[in-house]
C-alpha cells in the first residue's frame, strides 16, 4: 500500500471532482465530509454509529488534546485511534484555529504562538516543529502545518504580513516532518510496566500525511500568492483556510475561486471549517476536496435539524403533536424510528438522548449529501443535482 490521490473523474460543466485517498488506516472516498471530534470524540456519538452511517474519516483537535489529556499520555496508550477505538482514517488540524479564536490568551512571534490555557490559565508555547510533534505523538493519518489564521476584517498589511508568517511556518512544519515522522510508519511507542508489555505499536506501512495551509484573506491576489508559495513548497494535500470567520458567503466564494485553480490537480483539496450544505455544494462545483465543520452535531444539540427542504427547529410547538418523522424518507436511525413529536419531547424535558438522535440524523444527512454529490459527479449529473439541491429547498 502507498499513498495515493486518485483523480477519479471530472465533472464536465463544473470544478467538481471525484476522488479517493490511500491513508495508512484505510481510503476515503472525495468529495467528503469530515464530522469534528475535538477531545477525542465526535461529541453524542460512538465509533461504531459512526461508521454505521458511512463516516470515513474524522477530524480531532491538536490544541485540546495536548492541554487534555496530553498527547504524550494517547502516545503511551497506543495512539489516538487506540485511545479512542476508531480504525478508520484521522485527520488532525495544527491548533492555528484555536490560536485565532482565544486571541485574548495568545502572543504571536516569528518563532511560535505564546499562550494561556483556557482551562486553567497555565502557560504554554506551541511553534511549528511542536505541532508536528504533538500531531505525530497522536498516530494522525493527515497532518496539518501550523498557521495563524488571519482575522476578518483584517487590513491589507496585516494580512499580508500574516500569510508570509503562514509560509515560513509551513517550511519550517515540512522540514520537521520530514526529520520527524516521514518513513517512520507509526510514531506510537510501546507502554511497559514492571510486569508485561501493555500495548505494542501499530506497525503500518505508510507514514502520515502533511497538508499545506493557504492564507491571504479577502484578498484575491494575496490567496493566489499564498497558493503558489505554498504549493512551491511541496505537500501530500492543500487546504484553504481563513475563511468562515464573519465574512459573508459570496465573498467567502470568491476566496475559493482565487485559490484553489493554483492548487496542483492532483493533490486533495481542504476547505477547513465550513460549513453548511450550500456551502458543500457550492464548494464542490468550485473543486474542493473534503470539508469540515462542528455545524451539524453542535446544530443538533440545540435542536436545529439538517433536511432537504432546509432547517427544522424541532423545539418549535409546532411539533408537539406531528407523527412524522424528521424527514421523510431519511434512512437514518432517527428517522426510521421516532417522531417528530417524541423528539421535541426530549429536547424540552433536557434528555440526552435528544442530543445523541439528534447528532445521528445531522452527521447522516450531511453523509448522505456526500455521497449523493459523489454518485452526481460518477454520473455526470452533478450540474443537475445542484439545481435539484436548490429548487428542494426552495419549496420547502
Amino acid at each position: 500500500m502507498v499513498f495515493e490521490f486518485r483523480l477519479i473523474k471530472k465533472d464536465l460543466h463544473t470544478r467538481a471532482r471525484l476522488g479517493k485517498i490511500t491513508t495508512r488506516h484505510g481510503q476515503v472516498s472525495t468529495p467528503v465530509f469530515m464530522p469534528v471530534g475535538t477531545q477525542a470524540t465526535v461529541k453524542a456519538m460512538t465509533p461504531e454509529e459512526l461508521k454505521e452511517i458511512g463516516v470515513e474519516i474524522i477530524l480531532s483537535n491538536t490544541y485540546h488534546l495536548y492541554l487534555r489529556p496530553g498527547h504524550e499520555l494517547i502516545r503511551d496508550m497506543g495512539g489516538l485511534h487506540r485511545f479512542m477505538h476508531w480504525d478508520r482514517p484521522i485527520l488532525t488540524d495544527s491548533g492555528g484555529y484555536q490560536v485565532f479564536s482565544h486571541c485574548e490568551l495568545r502572543q504571536i512571534k516569528d518563532e511560535g504562538v505564546y499562550f494561556q490555557s483556557h482551562l486553567d490559565g497555565s502557560k504554554h508555547f506551541l511553534s511549528p516543529e511542536k505541532a508536528v510533534e504533538i500531531q505525530e505523538f497522536l498516530g494522525a493519518d493527515i497532518i496539518m502545518c501550523f498557521d495563524e489564521c488571519t482575522p476578518y476584517p483584517a487590513t491589507r498589511d496585516y494580512t499580508a504580513a500574516s500569510m508570509e508568517l503562514t509560509h515560513r511556518w509551513a517550511k519550517r512544519c515540512k522540514e520537521a516532518f520530514e526529520n520527524r515522522v516521514k518513513g517512520q510508519g507509526s510514531g506510537v511507542r510501546k507502554q511497559k510496566n514492571d510486569n508485561a508489555e501493555l500495548l505494542a505499536p501499530c506497525p503500518l506501512p505508510l507514514a502520515p500525511l502533511i497538508f499545506g495551509i493557504v492564507q491571504g484573506g479577502m484578498f484575491n491576489d494575496l490567496r493566489k500568492e499564498s497558493a503558489e508559495a505554498i504549493t512551491e513548497i511541496g505537500f501530500d494535500g492543500y487546504a484553504i483556510g481563513g475563511l468562515s470567520v464573519g465574512e459573508d458567503k459570496m465573498l467567502m466564494y470568491e476566496m475559493i475561486d482565487a485559490a484553489a485553480p493554483f492548487l496542483p490537480t492532483a493533490k486533495p483539496r481542504y476547505l477547513m471549517g465550513v460549513g453548511t450544505p450550500e456551502d458543500l455544494v457550492e464548494a464542490v462545483a468550485r473543486g474542493i476536496d473534503m470539508f469540515d465543520c462542528v455545524m451539524p452535531t453542535r446544530n443538533a444539540r440545540n435542536g436545529t435539524l439538517f433536511t432537504k427542504h432546509g432547517k427544522l427547529g424541532i423545539k418549535s410547538a409546532r411539533y408537539a403533536n406531528d407523527p412524522n418523522p424528521v424527514e421523510g424518507g431519511c434512512g437514518c436511525y432517527t428517522c426510521r424510528n421516532y417522531s417528530r413529536a417524541y423528539l421535541r419531547h426530549l429536547f424540552a424535558a433536557n434528555e440526552i438522548l435528544a442530543a445523541r438522535l439528534g447528532t445521528t440524523h445531522n452527521l447522516y444527512y450531511y453523509t448522505k449529501l456526500m455521497a449523493d454529490i459523489r454518485d452526481a459527479i460518477e454520473t455526470d449529473r452533478f450540474q443537475e443535482f445542484k439545481e435539484g439541491f436548490y429548487r428542494i429547498r426552495e419549496e420547502g
